[in-house]
């Protein structure tokens, strides 16, 4: 379920692609990825069985002034192999603090479309440090009936500790809705700490603890695992 990148440091957050930061020329990047194990919120987004299982992912952003869209993919272990993120949103700054609001839609092409969901999103940021709330105005959560009013706020932080390396910590907690719980709906926390490595010309490796809570309840999707990720800036 997304860009969790375990990948791209906190793309997301750490799940989310790049967005280019305000400015008033209007401005395309886009970026390509390998990871060992595609995360999302804790929980993997392939065969839970195994420690190793490589994902290929990469999207592109548009930016001008503070907007900004994009897309970003993944090949995944369920719903016919492919998710697609589409998202779009404004972002800017307040005497030292940054904003950003938007949307985001998570696409499972081939599948039931039950699947597909939306959510919208506002972060606020202070230096290394941000959080943000996602909130689901889908009918549905990555297909469990009653998603609507699910939330999920997550804290992180990124600074760098030497030249070219940024230390990395993350923890997140997803709030079901009370229809969602009905439907099997358990609230968990997730994690991460790792680091990112500037490698120069474009190139990020990437390294980070990664896992979830109520592994006993929800199974081996959230059990914690060391993930690796190289990533190019095109």
């Amino acid at each position: 379920m997304k860009r969790s990148l375990m990948t791209i440091a906190a793309l997301a957050t750490l799940g989310a692609p790049l967005a280019a930061q305000a400015q008033d020329a209007s401005a395309v990047s886009a970026n390509l990825s390998l990871t060992s194990k595609y995360k999302y919120r804790g929980q993997d987004q392939s065969d839970p069985g195994e420690a190793v299982l490589l994902a290929v992912q990469g999207g592109f952003d548009y930016s001008k002034g503070g907007l900004y869209l994009g897309n970003w993919n993944s090949s995944v272990g369920f719903l016919g192999g492919t998710e697609m993120d589409f998202y779009a949103g404004y972002r800017g700054e307040v005497s030292g603090f940054s904003y950003d609001v938007g949307g985001l839609y998570y696409y499972y092409p081939g599948s039931v479309s039950s699947a597909n969901t939306t959510e919208l999103y506002i972060s606020v940021g202070y230096g290394p440090a941000s959080v943000k709330l996602s909130s689901t105005v889908s009918s549905t959560y990555f297909g469990l009936s009653g998603g609507r009013g699910t939330n999920y706020l997550e804290a992180n932080w990124k600074q760098e500790a030497a030249s070219g390396i940024y230390l990395i910590g993350h923890i997140g907690q997803t709030f079901f809705s009370g229809d969602a719980k009905d439907n099997g709906g358990i609230n968990y926390a997730d994690y991460k700490i790792g680091a990112d490595f500037d490698l120069g010309s474009g190139f990020t490796a990437g390294a980070g603890f990664v896992g979830a809570t109520k592994k006993g309840q929800i199974g081996d999707l959230n059990k914690s695992r060391l993930v690796f990720s190289i990533s190019k800036a095109l």
